[in-house]
């Protein structure tokens, strides 16, 4: 009989309580492939469950969804699926598992499918030492450090929020948040020649959005009129695209304001709460509203080009990090803003 090897898993077993569990390593069935886990990005996602207003979230629960991790076995019955996808292969994950055949999945609109169940959220997800996905969730991240393909699913929500809103080359665009999606909002942006302005109250986040992640302008709202600030850069116009990272219900209902005649608004943030407007307004500037949620492999494959080719800049945006063994005691300290926390990881192997 063949020897059930172990693994450690932390295990949210509560809001604000983790438990160690030794549990038996996985082992892959038909498509799937077995998946060391290396790195994983630490998600506000992760952060809101640890404080216990995440909407979507159900306990105990290993979290985890933003991963880098190292191909572990293929089995016979994933060859096909795992096509070019090697033993040893150092890959990303995308951690939406979608049915296939609802409305949503059919129009390939995948990352919001009917019945998505998330990896970290709805089912166990990346803090622990193992785990198994389907090959068709795998995504071949080039020649990515694990450091950088443990940020590609973060990134990639802002992506998939710009291509959403298809903005035009020299288009003003506001990025209300400069938090960890906020920022990758703005590299898509940038990715797609965009004039960003960024707005938000932390010094410290909007230093980062301008030196590293190249915002053309930025605003303290803290310290100026955002209305005043952005009619002067806009040359009273306002900016045409407004969007928003911030899953703050008050600030949301702010960008209404901040949107030019004719413009788009596209809530990239989720938000435990009902969002309310002034119907008129949104009548009167012909407002397009959007949202926006998860992302694809079309925005993965962007991310990693990015970073590859340097144009994405990932210095300095890690700026906590913690083992396995040590995540548990720094949750509570990673959600206080007087840590000065922009983004958080977690090694989990070497």
């Amino acid at each position: 009989m063949a020897t059930i090897q172990a693994m450690k898993a932390l295990v949210m077993t509560k809001p604000g309580e983790f438990a160690f569990q030794e549990r038996p390593r996985p082992e892959p069935k038909n498509d799937e492939l077995l998946l060391k886990v290396l790195r994983l990005g630490v998600c506000g996602t992760d952060l809101h469950a640890f404080e216990g207003t995440q909407p979507f979230f159900s306990y105990p629960r290993v979290v985890g969804h933003e991963l880098a991790v190292q191909i572990a076995g293929i089995p016979a019955s994933a060859l096909a699926s795992a096509g070019k996808l090697r033993e040893g292969d150092l890959v990303s994950v995308l951690p939406y598992l979608s049915c296939g055949s609802c409305a949503a999945c059919r129009k390939g609109k995948t990352n919001c499918c009917t019945s998505l169940k998330v990896l970290g959220v709805h089912v166990d997800g990346g803090m622990q030492e193992y785990l198994t996905v389907p090959a068709q969730y795998v995504v071949p991240a080039g020649k990515l450090s694990p450091a950088d393909i443990s940020l590609v699913e973060c990134f990639s929500i802002g992506f998939h929020a710009v291509r959403r809103a298809s903005p035009l080359k020299g288009e003003a665009a506001l990025v209300v948040g400069a938090g960890p999606i906020g920022i990758g909002v703005i590299h898509g942006l940038k990715e797609q020649g965009a004039k960003v302005i960024v707005l938000d109250i932390n010094a410290k986040r909007l230093g980062y959005a301008k030196d590293t992640a190249k915002a053309d302008y930025c605003i303290n709202s803290k310290e100026t009129d955002p209305v005043k600030a952005l009619a002067d850069i806009t040359g009273g116009e306002m900016p045409p695209l407004v969007m928003d990272a911030t899953g703050n219900a008050a600030q949301m209902m702010k960008t209404f304001d901040f949107a030019g005649p004719g413009g788009t608004i596209v809530f990239v943030g989720l938000v435990r709460s009902d969002i309310t407007f002034a119907d008129p307004v949104l009548h009167a500037k012909e407002i397009t509203l959007m949202a926006s949620r998860n992302a694809t492999k079309e925005d993965f494959a962007g991310v990693i080009a990015g970073i590859e080719s340097g144009r994405v800049d990932t210095s300095g945006f890690v700026t906590h990090t913690a083992s396995l063994e040590t995540a548990a005691a720094q949750f509570p300290l990673w959600i206080k803003p007087e840590t000065g926390c922009i983004k958080a990881a977690v090694a989990v192997s070497s």
